[in-house]
């Protein structure tokens, strides 16, 4: 069983989130912990055809934004993967500042400091030298930045087939498993 963290933020591109609490859902050997920050919860609202207590319910176990507490806040639990999906600019400075007063930037040092996988898929354009120099930071501290860019050699005919193609491609990076969307070559 792998238990992954999915974090979900306030920055534009909720539907990654979601879409990777479904594809999580799916995966019979995947532990879902999940945290939905405040600002999240209006961004779905607002951009997603689902509510957030039915994106909750996706998840094995839901940790609330300021129980810096939870099992998650700690290195001992053990934990394969977080994914920061979308991350805004607020969060990843968080975590790049090691500020980590809420839960998800917490539960993102700790993966830092216990070298697992963090992936963080930064929803912000364009970007200035402040953005990018967190980028590297985070990069060197041992971060993956994923900004969901689209890929188009899958041919999209939906939204929902981008949105599918980088959340696949997010997963890949913490070693879980799907075929949500066409690989190139395959």
């Amino acid at each position: 069983m792998k238990r992954i963290i999915l974090a979900i933020t306030g920055a534009s591109g909720a539907a990654y989130g979601v879409r990777a609490a479904q594809i999580l859902k799916a995966s019979p050997d995947v532990e879902t912990h999940l945290v939905v920050s405040p600002a999240a919860r209006r961004t779905i609202a607002q951009e997603c055809d689902i509510g957030v207590k039915e994106v909750e319910s996706l998840a094995d176990v839901v940790h609330h934004h300021a129980d810096i507490g939870a099992s998650i806040s700690s290195g001992s639990f053990r934990v394969h993967g977080m994914v920061v999906a979308p991350c805004s600019v607020k969060t990843m400075s968080n975590i790049a500042t090691g500020n980590s007063g809420d839960l998800i930037s917490r539960a993102a040092d700790v993966m830092l400091k216990e070298r697992r996988p963090l992936v963080l898929a930064v929803r912000e354009t364009p970007l200035h030298a402040g953005h990018l120099e967190s980028m590297l930071k985070l990069v060197r501290l041992g971060a993956v930045i994923f900004p969901p860019v689209p890929a188009f050699y899958h041919r999209p005919g939906a939204i929902s087939d981008i949105v599918d193609q980088s959340v696949m491609r997010m997963l890949d990076q913490i070693g879980v498993e799907t075929d949500a969307a066409a690989r190139w070559g395959e």
